[in-house]
């Protein structure tokens, strides 16, 4: 039934399901800059804006390189302003952590990847800033992907299937034989259900409350379960 997968990447291969933005809270939270929750998300809401008026990320940038440009651009919305020094050692503290945790995230991803790569041709399908091909050869799974689509390069953004329906036809197969595993709910199940692909929702913490009450009968909570819910088909 199922001839050829779909990841999405951010959320579902780097973080185990949990949205972005509380990865990043952690990694303030460990260099102890002086805020709260709510100031924060202000923060990490204005410098995603900042990021897609701009091109701030380059396609030869590596992950750690997007979050020191990232980090810093969220730091200058804080409502006080800490000074030079405070600012660049927040801003490296917290983009090595959190590029650790993503690596630790793939390596844990690593097996079932390969496994699925020996079976089935894969590609990724993203909401990314334009150099995630460069983040996927950093992290050593870039030959595992027949090819990628991304936001920042083909012009359209999730939930817009035409970023899924793309992927299918690099694939080269019916959506029907084709599986989509995403972390959103709204921007990867339920436009990959309307071309008709099966579908494999990772859930983990979401951005508000209302995601995390939300349910669908496909779900997992590690992305290595992908593998045992294939061979239940």
């Amino acid at each position: 039934m199922i001839k050829g997968i779909i990841f999405d990447y951010g959320g579902t291969l780097d973080s185990r399901g949990v949205h972005w933005s509380e990865v990043l809270w952690e990694g303030y939270q460990q260099a102890c800059v002086p805020i709260d929750k709510a100031t924060f998300r202000t923060a990490y809401v204005e410098g995603e804006r900042a990021l897609a008026r701009e091109r701030i990320i380059l396609p030869q940038d590596n992950f750690h390189t997007l979050l020191l440009k990232k980090v810093a651009l969220e730091i200058g919305y804080l409502p006080e302003q800490p000074n030079a020094c405070t600012r660049d050692r927040w801003v490296e503290q917290i983009a090595a952590y959190c590029d650790n945790a993503a690596r630790a995230c793939i390596d844990e991803a690593r097996p079932m990847l390969e496994q699925l790569h020996e079976r089935y041709p894969m590609m990724l399908v993203s909401n990314f800033y334009g150099n995630i091909d460069e983040v996927l050869r950093d992290y050593g799974i870039r030959h595992l992907f027949k090819g990628i689509i991304e936001s920042a390069v083909v012009g359209v953004r999730k939930p817009n299937p035409t970023l899924f329906r793309l992927g299918v036809d690099a694939l080269e197969l019916p959506a029907e034989q084709v599986l989509v595993v995403g972390d959103s709910l709204r921007k990867d199940i339920e436009p990959a259900e309307q071309l008709g692909c099966h579908v494999l929702w990772l859930k983990g913490k979401g951005w508000t409350e209302e995601e995390d009450r939300q349910t669908h009968p496909h779900a997992i909570t590690h992305v290595t379960e992908v593998t045992d819910w294939i061979e239940k088909l």
